[in-house]
């Protein structure tokens, strides 16, 4: 009996554990994580089959990616939320248009600009711009208020008062057994339209004495952009006898460059000269500068006293070499031709002198 009843509890327990066992292996395998599960791409099919996870809603409505098929994912009622609309809708087949890029430039026509082949206005301007009053502000503060600022203006900005000292040379000539000193300076105080110039210019041996020495006082004024229309007076302290002489003339900067000074001079005896000098500075580098010079003097009559004939009484013809250490000063060697003409030529070899001459020179130029 005990056998038996053995026998029944051990076929008992083998019956529970033979059905657990058939429970067990029927379960349905688990299916593995998809990461990817719910995104579903554009254009791409989704699924289906029992198990498939359902179509993943965007945390924002209207951004779900694919229309949701199959039996488990869970129906969406159109208008569920504010972009209902795009269910259904089919990306692969109707792409969302695309917005064309903005041209920044449109509207802007080539003409109407300055950049890269605008047209450029040429010509003259239209008759519309200068056809306004001369002083529009007038109109505006009144023109007793603007006339003391164009004063205060021009007081600012043009009617400043500046001034220089030109030592144009200052230099030796050598010649045999007549070596002399000149000299060639002017200064001027003033604006841009009326300056007051003081110049002077005379020479005289190293060994001897002043042979020729003049001073000017000239009033200045500018007539044009290059020149300037000069009056005053001249005062020859030698030779002897002295003379004083009314002055005008005319100092600019001709065409090319040429630096020119010419005067009428009527001497308180009546007698009328003129002088001409014209010079060109040639660079031949910043620094090293050559200038040809010629000067020229006439008179309208005999001046025997003077030694003066009548015409075309003496020139100078001469070049010179000179290097800026500074703007501000500058030696420089040289060559002068001097020759004497006519009446003049003549009196002069009466006295024992030739006519013409050759001279080196050496000096300085400086201004400040």
């Amino acid at each position: 009996m005990r056998t038996l009843a053995a026998l029944l509890v051990w076929t008992a327990m083998a019956t529970s554990a033979l059905a657990q066992h058939s429970h067990q292996g029927h379960a349905a395998p688990e299916e593995p994580v998809n990461p990817h599960a719910g995104h579903v791409g554009h254009g791409t099919a989704p699924a289906t089959g029992q198990g498939q996870p359902a179509p993943m809603v965007h945390p924002e409505p209207g951004h779900m990616d694919a229309a949701p098929s199959g039996d488990a994912g869970p129906a969406l009622s159109p208008g569920a939320d504010g972009h209902g609309a795009h269910q259904g809708m089919d990306h692969q087949t109707e792409p969302a248009p695309h917005a064309e890029p903005t041209n920044q430039h449109e509207g802007h026509s080539p003409a109407a600009s300055d950049g890269e082949g605008a047209a450029v206005p040429s010509g003259p301007a239209p008759a519309e711009a200068s056809a306004g009053p001369a002083h529009a502000a007038d109109t505006v503060f009144g023109a007793s208020s603007m006339e003391a600022s164009r004063r205060e203006l021009h007081r600012m900005h043009g009617g400043g008062k500046a001034y220089k000292v030109m030592i144009d040379r200052l230099e030796g000539r050598v010649r045999g057994g007549h070596d002399v000193i000149l000299w060639d300076a002017q200064a001027w105080y003033g604006g841009d339209i009326d300056k007051v110039w003081l110049k002077t210019e005379g020479e005289g041996e190293f060994s001897g004495g002043v042979e020729s020495a003049e001073v000017q006082v000239l009033w200045s004024r500018a007539v044009t952009p290059w020149f300037n229309l000069q009056a005053g007076a001249r005062h020859d302290f030698r030779p002897d006898p002295e003379r004083t002489h009314l002055v005008l003339g005319l100092q600019g900067l001709a065409p090319y460059w040429l630096e020119v000074d010419a005067a009428l001079f009527l001497s308180d005896k009546g007698d009328l000269t003129a002088r001409l000098e014209v010079e060109y500075d040639l660079r031949i580098t910043q620094r090293l500068i050559l200038q040809p010079r010629a000067e020229l003097e006439l008179s309208a009559q005999q001046v025997p006293e003077l030694e003066l004939g009548s015409g075309l009484n003496k020139a100078e013809l001469g070049v010179r070499l000179r290097y800026e250490i500074r703007p501000e000063f500058a030696p420089y060697v040289g060559i002068e031709y001097e020759r004497a003409f006519g009446e003049t030529a003549d009196l002069k070899r009466l006295d024992g002198e030739k006519a013409g001459d050759w001279f080196l020179t050496f000096g300085v130029r400086a201004w400040f």
